[in-house]
């Protein structure tokens, strides 16, 4: 059993609280894949360390990468009580592990207050993530399960916008 904590947009907010080292990641994704076994042996020096450890599939949480606006892979992020950094040190054992001994977080700027996952406009952007995994989902079903064509699946979903706009008065 990996030491790793999996996030999931129901259990995101436990990085509210203590400190944390979180990565998203992709499995399709190189980079991600070359610090797989680094970013364990680092979870399993956690306890020691007073960090909890933590990783999010951009794939399976589209809110969370957009919670977070995640824009690269992997990005890792350092989370004490609530406060936000990005990590952009070396991806080696030892500066992760030097990153929280020798607290170099407190010399990285903290996200600001507007982009902070936990604010408002975050939690805008998440939903909007979601949204869009979700029409994806529904031009795959269109396209791959009922066969029909693309630009009929892209029609579809302009006359339906179209729809709304005019239902709502817009």
């Amino acid at each position: 059993r990996s030491p790793v904590r999996v996030l999931c947009g129901s259990n995101w907010s436990l990085v509210l609280q203590g400190q944390w080292m979180l990565e998203f990641y992709a499995p399709w994704c190189p980079a991600c894949q070359q610090i797989e076994s680094t970013w364990e042996s680092f979870a399993k020096e956690s306890e020691h360390l007073g960090v909890t450890v933590g990783k999010v599939d951009v794939t399976q949480e589209p809110g969370l990468s957009g919670r977070f606006f995640v824009t690269t892979l992997p990005t890792i992020y350092h989370a004490n009580d609530g406060v936000f950094r990005r990590y952009r040190g070396s991806r080696t054992l030892e500066d992760l592990q030097g990153y929280i001994l020798e607290r170099k977080w407190e010399a990285v700027e903290p996200v600001a207050g507007w982009k902070s996952p936990s604010s408002i406009m975050m939690h805008g952007m998440a939903g909007l993530f979601h949204f869009s995994g979700w029409i994806r989902q529904i031009h795959n079903y269109l396209t791959g399960t009922l066969g029909i064509h693309v630009w009929v699946s892209y029609a579809i979903f302009i006359l339906t916008t179209l729809l709304i706009g005019l239902f709502l008065g817009l």
